[in-house]
């Protein structure tokens, strides 16, 4: 579920950025683009996707160890020792994620039969979620 949060978040954050590199395309090939367009190549639109979800996720893990969806389901990253992600933990979790689906979801899946109930990336990275205590309501 704090996947399903977060793509709410990502989704417009990927658009956002699309339409800033579409502006700076517009602005540095005046006029080149009155011929063809602002259109970006779809291939540097997956790019721009790609580095913007990124991004996104190692800045959240790397500042407080969890994305708004992850602080909702009281979820945080942390590696494997406790100690706070990295930013190289960020980007090897993502690219063992990236891992993980290209391969049937095959390495979310693995969490069913490990002991430790660690995914691929958690390995790959030297990280893993920990389920924080649920918060006390105050007293009236």
């Amino acid at each position: 579920m704090a996947m399903l949060y977060d793509t709410f978040l990502v989704l417009p954050l990927i658009m956002a950025v699309v339409a800033m590199a579409m502006a700076v395309k517009g602005l540095l090939f005046a006029n080149v683009t009155s011929s063809m367009g602002t259109a970006l190549h779809p291939a540097l639109v997956r790019v721009i996707a790609v580095l913007a979800v990124n991004v996104f996720f190692c800045w959240f893990w790397v500042k407080n160890g969890q994305t708004l969806g992850m602080q909702a389901w009281r979820i945080k990253l942390v590696g494997m020792n406790g100690q706070p992600v990295t930013v190289k933990m960020g980007v090897k979790r993502m690219a063992g994620a990236l891992l993980s689906a290209i391969c049937l979801g095959m390495g979310y899946w693995w969490c069913l039969i490990d002991k430790q109930s660690r995914y691929w990336h958690d390995y790959l990275s030297g990280s893993e979620l920990e389920l924080l205590p649920a918060r006390k309501k105050a007293a009236k």
